[in-house]
């Protein structure tokens, strides 16, 4: 099986309704029970919810040194905001977790095979 990224990104500044506290436990009960499948599938590895990007330290090579900068690497008003890596018999596959994924957050879901994991 191919192991794909279901990358969840945020777009700074972009104005989102602030959703209820009933809207939020909906939301929550539908990650729980998508993760549930997930695992029950045998499609879930790993996922996670990073903080903001401006929590973000870069560390890179420069003449032989090492430097390290504050903020994301790439300036931008996008940012990933979490991750879920799974693994999926193909793209189809794959993106019918992602569908399920955005449809529980509202966010956009980018998926991307990983090189290597391919079946």
């Amino acid at each position: 099986m191919t192991h794909y990224l279901l990358s969840v990104h945020s777009v700074e500044g972009q104005v989102r309704e602030p959703m209820t506290d009933e809207e939020m436990q909906q939301s929550h009960q539908q990650l729980g029970i998508l993760e549930q499948d997930m695992k029950s599938a045998g499609a879930w590895v790993v996922s996670g919810r990073l903080h903001e990007p401006d929590t973000a330290t870069v560390v890179r090579m420069a003449d032989s040194e090492v430097l390290t900068t504050d903020g994301p690497f790439v300036e931008s008003k996008e940012h990933l905001g979490g991750f879920y890596i799974i693994q999926a018999k193909d793209l189809d596959a794959a993106l019918a977790w992602a569908t399920r994924v955005t449809e529980a957050i509202k966010v956009p879901i980018e998926v991307r095979p990983f090189a290597g994991f391919e079946a």
